[in-house]
């Protein structure tokens, strides 16, 4: 079953989720091209998608230096291009959904058999994605990020849900690629076997327009 999911978890989160590059500013280019560096300019309207980089997985960990947690193995984002003016600048866009596989969704929290889903809560969210390659995922006014894990246990389905400010991620032009790493979220309900913090990490590449690749400026 495919679910709605975290970037952001994922996601992403978030999500999450968005554009590509650490910059090779090229003058008069817009901040996101397609097929290169300085190439042609992504439309607004846009949809820009991309997966998890191959071989590459998204945790949500306990601890930023722990390996307790929740990993999965499949996971997309999608997003739409609201602004992308010339470079230098930032370009926006519309996080419109992001998605884990709950079926490649795992865990390895003392007394959780499974991961029943994931699911990112409170689309859209803004993304902004710099000249130098800083990419920041925003919640609407009033709103939060969020995402929703349901585990399995010998009592049952339990649900945490964590909640943060807004995540940050880079950019790579070599891969065309988006990094979170440790992107921090707070449980805001759950019961106790819902740790307390999850730190999110996952690499999202090729990010892509139409099956060309995208490129930050």
């Amino acid at each position: 079953m495919r679910t709605r999911s975290l970037l952001a978890l994922a996601g992403t989160v978030t999500a999450l989720t968005v554009a590509a590059a650490v910059p090779a500013s090229a003058d008069g280019a817009a901040v996101l091209t397609t097929g290169s560096a300085g190439g042609t300019a992504a439309a607004v309207g846009d949809t820009l998608t991309a997966p998890l980089a191959s071989g590459t997985s998204a945790t949500l960990y306990s601890s930023a230096t722990g390996t307790s947690g929740v990993t999965c193995t499949s996971s997309q984002f999608n997003a739409a291009v609201t602004g992308n003016p010339t470079a230098p600048g930032s370009a926006t866009e519309s996080v419109t959904g992001h998605t884990f596989d709950s079926s490649s969704c795992t865990s390895n929290v003392t007394g959780v058999l499974g991961v029943g889903s994931i699911t990112v809560d409170n689309l859209p969210y803004t993304a902004t994605v710099a000249s130098d390659g800083t990419l920041t995922v925003s919640p609407a006014s009033g709103s939060t990020i969020q995402t929703t894990v349901k585990l399995r246990t010998l009592l049952g389905t339990i649900t945490c849900v964590y909640q943060a400010p807004s995540l940050t991620g880079k950019t790579d032009n070599g891969d065309s690629s988006i990094t979170f790493t440790n992107q921090q979220f707070t449980k805001s309900s759950g019961s106790s076997l819902c740790f307390a913090n999850g730190y999110f990490t996952a690499k999202y590449a090729p990010v892509s327009d139409a099956g060309a690749r995208v490129y930050v400026n």
